[in-house]
């Protein structure tokens, strides 16, 4: 049996970048495991990830506001004057964590969100690392 060839991806970094992550925020999380979910944990993480990455965010910022979301919920980090340490960084986050706070869905939609903010900064760091392992 042989390995199949790996497919390239579907979009580019530019085209991840402009994807509407407010939108796919307000519709996937409170939705049950579906497309909607997959479109949130898929290419709207990645997305994420590239839009944080372009503007020099660190991984660890990223888990650090998932970790705040996670114990005070999306209103509050919303609240924040600096949810991450750069200006440009906190003007993207801020649209994030207001489109999720409109939905006003509780707790679940809190955990959901930090998980999502977990997983952008795990694609931060990939793509970061695999930049050092190019040079």
């Amino acid at each position: 049996m042989t390995n199949p060839v790996p497919q390239p991806p579907d979009r580019t970094d530019d085209e991840l970048a402009e994807l509407d992550v407010p939108t796919l925020l307000r519709y996937g999380l409170t939705a049950p495991p579906g497309p909607r979910r997959t479109a949130l944990f898929g290419d709207g993480a990645a997305g994420a990830a590239v839009l944080l990455d372009r503007l020099g965010t660190q991984p660890r910022s990223v888990a650090f506001l998932a970790d705040v979301v996670r114990a005070g919920g999306l209103a509050y980090a919303a609240g924040l004057a600096e949810p991450l340490p750069r200006p440009e960084a906190t003007a993207v986050v801020r649209d994030w964590l207001a489109a999720g706070t409109e939905l006003a869905a509780g707790v679940p939609a809190d955990d959901t969100a930090a998980r999502w903010l977990r997983a952008v900064a795990t694609l931060i760091e990939v793509r970061q690392r695999t930049r050092a392992a190019r040079s």
